[in-house]
């Protein structure tokens, strides 16, 4: 089964309006089905599309046990060594 998204609508904005209507534009993406493209001097720079909601995974979601040999606990401490070794940058 394949699922597919229509697109209702496209918008065409420059930067000003985009800016100044910013969250506007956000909500009516991220709730709708709308795409917008930010137009700077006739050309575009960048593209706005909602977030497809089949690929989040949230926590309350997972369900199970994780055996103390299960990969997960591997990716886990490879990220808290690379976050021991972040040298933040000073402003």
């Amino acid at each position: 089964m394949v699922k597919m998204t229509i697109i209702i609508y496209m918008e065409k904005v420059n930067v000003a309006y985009a800016k100044e209507h910013f969250s506007d534009i956000l909500g009516r993406v991220a709730y709708g089905k709308e795409e917008i493209y930010i137009f700077r001097r006739n050309r575009a720079m960048a593209k706005l599309v909602p977030v497809d909601k089949e690929k989040k995974i949230h926590l309350a979601d997972v369900k199970g046990w994780l055996f103390n040999d299960d990969p997960f606990f591997e990716d886990i401490e490879k990220i808290i060594k690379a976050r021991s070794k972040h040298i933040p940058r000073i402003m």
